[in-house]
C-alpha cells in the first residue's frame, strides 16, 4: 500500500524534513526562511501548500532548493530577504542556516571591534542589546556580579 514515489525524509536548506509535513510548513523549517518567503516560493513555483513534501519528485525538490538559495533569480521581491543592503557587498541577499549564523557572528564581532553601543552590550554579556528595559525583566542570567565579602 505504500506509494513508491513518496519519500519519508527530504532535504531542504541543509535541514532534514519529514515527508508527511505539508510543503507550506516545510519551507519555513530551515533557519532563515520566513513564512512570507515560503509563501512567495510556493506562489512562484506553483506549489500546493497542503500537499505533503514527500510526494514531490526529486527534480521538483531541486528546483525548490534553487529557489530558496537564489530568490532573485525567480523575481521574488527583495524586501522578503533577511540580508538587505549588505555591509560588505551592498547587495540584497538571502542567507540560510550556517551562512546566516556565520554572518551574524561576523556582524557581532565587528560591533565589538568598533565599540558601538550594541557591541559593548554583546561584549559584556548582557542579554538586552537593543535598548530594552532591564530594571524589572531579564534578571536571571546575563552579566554575573559578585558581592563583596564582609567579615
Amino acid at each position: 500500500m505504500t506509494d513508491e514515489s513518496f519519500r519519508e525524509i527530504i532535504r531542504l536548506g541543509d535541514k532534514d524534513i519529514m515527508g508527511k509535513v505539508p510543503m507550506g510548513h516545510a519551507l519555513t523549517l530551515p533557519k532563515g526562511m520566513s513564512f512570507m518567503l515560503a509563501n512567495a516560493v510556493c506562489k512562484v513555483l506553483n506549489l500546493d501548500r497542503r500537499k505533503r513534501c514527500g510526494d514531490y519528485p526529486l527534480k521538483e525538490i531541486e528546483k525548490i532548493e534553487d529557489c530558496i538559495r537564489n530568490p532573485t533569480k525567480y523575481n521574488i521581491p527583495s524586501w522578503l530577504f533577511n540580508r538587505r543592503k549588505d555591509r560588505d557587498s551592498g547587495k540584497d541577499e538571502h542567507l540560510l542556516s550556517a551562512d546566516l549564523d556565520l554572518r551574524k557572528q561576523f556582524d557581532i564581532r565587528l560591533m565589538r571591534k568598533i565599540k558601538s553601543y550594541r557591541g559593548v552590550r554583546h561584549a559584556s554579556g548582557s542579554k538586552k542589546v537593543r535598548g530594552q528595559s532591564t530594571k524589572s525583566t531579564g534578571r536571571t542570567g546575563g552579566v554575573a556580579s559578585r558581592k563583596k565579602e564582609t567579615k
